[in-house]
């Protein structure tokens, strides 16, 4: 068996680990994300205030709405995600030789199709984790009655079909552009530092830090899109289009409203991916030992990484 399936059973533990270490800053920027009225005295100003009104109001469950389904999402996400990067990644350096890094490009290109593979397998569970975090949409959303994603699920397929698990998926994978953005910063960059000393786990922290903050201030105004039309809306707020979101974004509440939440979600895709990126590479071998023992590899290859 391929470095493959160790690549995506580490990167999905590394996903648990980082989600599970941010999921507050998910839950807060989310929200902010969706709301569109500003002038309510519920309304969260900043991401200071959020976080104290859903402490005050929900008590600290309300910072971890839909854990669950974010942990099983972002740990099937990137199991999918550095199973199919890798396995492209193979074949390009199979066909320039041993040892020969990937170009930029071809960096891109592996994240097009991981990215893509991954929206496509994905999307439903990130449109029920949204619906759960930001409460709206959600059917059942009571003290005497908690909502589950499973149940969530199964209520926007009743009353929006399948169509509704995909709502806001073109807007998703015009953001297959973020991790593109986001890997290939990481290799070009993790290349480069590799030349000049061996790279530790602080500097893959690092990496994945600074790799994160150029993908997610470029493509921001797309996640926002993407999560209201995630959530169930009226008639003359739903966008038809991804243009259509911007234009309506842009009228209603000017530029500033396509960066809503954009402190605490570059705090917590900062954080996400630097954790992502150290756990990940402190799995890998963890991996390996265990496909080994499952006898899914041989020992012999259990040392080394791809």
């Amino acid at each position: 068996m391929s470095d493959n399936v160790a690549h995506a059973l580490s990167g999905a533990g590394g996903g648990i680990v980082s989600m599970a270490l941010t999921y507050p800053l998910v839950s807060i920027s989310s929200r902010l994300q969706v709301q569109k009225n500003d002038d309510s005295k519920d309304a969260y100003k900043n991401t200071a205030d959020a976080f104290v009104k859903i402490l005050a109001k929900e008590g600290p469950r309300g910072l971890y709405s839909g854990l669950s389904s974010g942990v099983f999402g972002i740990a099937v996400t990137n199991g999918v995600y550095y199973y199919c990067y890798e396995a492209v990644k193979a074949i390009f350096e199979k066909a320039k030789g041993q040892g020969k890094p990937m170009s930029t490009g071809e960096s891109m290109l592996s994240g097009a199709i991981a990215g893509s593979a991954v929206v496509l397998a994905t999307h439903p569970i990130w449109t029920v984790n949204t619906r759960l975090t930001v409460r709206k949409g959600v059917d059942g959303d009571s003290k005497a009655k908690k909502p589950n994603a499973i149940a969530v699920a199964m209520s926007i397929l009743k009353n929006e079909g399948l169509a509704g698990l995909y709502s806001g998926v073109m807007a998703a994978l015009v953001l297959v552009i973020n991790p593109i953005i986001q890997y290939t910063v990481f290799e070009q960059v993790k290349n480069k530092v590799s030349k000049m000393k061996q790279l530790s786990n602080l500097d893959f922290f690092l990496l994945g830090a600074f790799s994160k903050l150029c993908a997610t201030g470029i493509t921001y105004p797309y996640i926002v899109v993407k999560s209201r039309m995630q959530v169930s809306q009226n008639n003359d707020e739903r966008y038809t289009s991804i243009w259509d979101g911007f234009s309506k974004i842009i009228a209603s509440e000017g530029v500033g409203g396509l960066y809503k939440g954009i402190s605490s979600k570059i705090v917590q895709s900062v954080l996400t991916a630097a954790f992502l990126f150290m756990a990940k590479e402190m799995l890998f071998d963890w991996a390996v030992w265990a496909l080994v023992l499952a006898g899914a590899r041989k020992a012999k290859v259990a040392a080394g990484k791809a």
